[in-house]
């Protein structure tokens, strides 16, 4: 049965995920936001977990600058569907937003899926 939880915690959540990243990895993230949604843009699957929308780093040109940040999109609905106890949320809320920083990164889902990120 999914779980309730107000949007402030939710938000919390994702907040405590960032805070979880090595501050060697979080100094050479550039340029990207992360953000709550409550559920994917239409044209997305319904149960989609997150969204990285931008270049990633490995991608970039080098007059890659003064453009709009990257997005990390967390989708609240969903997560909230899939977990059955808050700390099972946590767990997935943290390898969501893992999984969308390594996009940011330039590594793909397929090597995600073998370090268990996918």
């Amino acid at each position: 049965m999914p779980i309730e939880m107000s949007r402030e915690r939710f938000e919390a959540l994702v907040d405590q995920a960032l805070d979880q990243i090595p501050d060697g990895i979080a100094a050479v993230v550039d340029n990207l936001v992360v953000l709550v949604e409550d559920r994917p843009p239409e044209g997305e699957p319904p149960d989609l977990l997150g969204l990285y929308d931008g270049v990633a780093l490995t991608e970039r040109q080098a007059n890659h600058g003064g453009e709009l940040p990257d997005r990390i999109l967390v989708f609240r609905e969903p997560l909230l569907d899939m977990c059955a106890t808050e700390d099972e949320l946590v767990e997935e809320v943290e390898i969501t937003v893992v999984h969308e920083i390594a996009h940011h990164f330039g590594i793909d889902d397929a090597h995600l899926h073998e370090l268990g990120y996918g």
